[in-house]
C-alpha cells in the first residue's frame, strides 16, 4: 500500500488528551472527533490539513490515556499514515486495531519538516521525503498486521475472516 501527503509536524510526547480532548469523549463518532482533532495543540489542523496527509511527530506519540478515540480522530481528519520517532504501546496497538498506519522511524521523525511532501510504501516501510530527496526505512508491518490495516481496522478483518472460513466471498 502506498501513500503520499503532506507532512504535518508535531514534536515530542504529543498524548491522547491533546489529539482529542476529554471534553470530546461523550461522542464516538468519527467525523466528530475528527473536527476537533488536535485543536488544543494546533487550532489550524482542522482546515489545514487535506485527505492523505502524514503526521509526523517525535518520540512517545500517543502517550496518556489508553482512549481510542484518539486514532479514530486522526484517521478520521484524513490522515493517512502517522511516523514518529516512537509511539506508546497502546495507541500502536489502537491504531492498528481501527485500520490506521504507523510507523517508527526516529530518522525520518527528525529530518521531515511541517510542509514536506511525504511518500510511504506500506509493503516495504520505505519512506521517501520528495522535498529533500531523503529516504528512510522503517520496520514493515508483518504481513497479518498488514492485513489489518487493508481491511480499515481488526473488526473489519475477523469479518473477512471468518467469511473466508465460512467459504464466503
Amino acid at each position: 500500500m502506498k501513500i503520499e501527503g503532506k507532512a504535518i509536524k508535531y514534536g515530542n510526547d504529543v498524548n491522547t488528551d491533546v489529539i482529542i480532548p476529554a471534553r470530546y469523549l461523550n461522542t464516538s463518532d468519527p467525523g466528530e472527533l475528527a473536527l476537533h482533532c488536535m485543536e488544543d495543540l494546533d487550532s489550524k489542523f482542522a482546515e489545514r490539513i487535506k485527505t492523505g496527509d502524514v503526521m509526523v511527530a517525535g518520540k512517545n506519540f500517543g502517550c496518556g490515556s489508553s482512549r481510542e478515540h484518539a486514532p479514530i480522530a486522526i484517521k478520521a481528519a484524513g490522515i493517512s499514515c502517522v511516523i514518529a520517532e516512537t509511539f506508546s504501546r497502546i495507541f500502536y496497538r489502537n491504531a492498528i486495531n481501527i485500520g490506521l498506519p504507523i510507523l517508527e522511524c526516529p530518522d525520518a521523525a527528525k529530518e521531515i519538516k511541517d510542509g514536506d511532501i511525504i511518500a510511504v510504501d506500506l509493503d516495504t516501510g520505505k519512506i521517501k521525503n520528495i522535498e529533500s530527496r531523503n529516504e528512510y526505512t522503517a520496520q514493515p508491518f508483518p504481513g497479518f498486521m498488514q492485513e489489518i490495516i487493508e481491511s480499515d481496522g481488526l473488526v473489519n478483518y475477523i469479518r473477512k475472516s471468518l467469511k473466508t472460513s465460512k467459504g464466503e466471498k
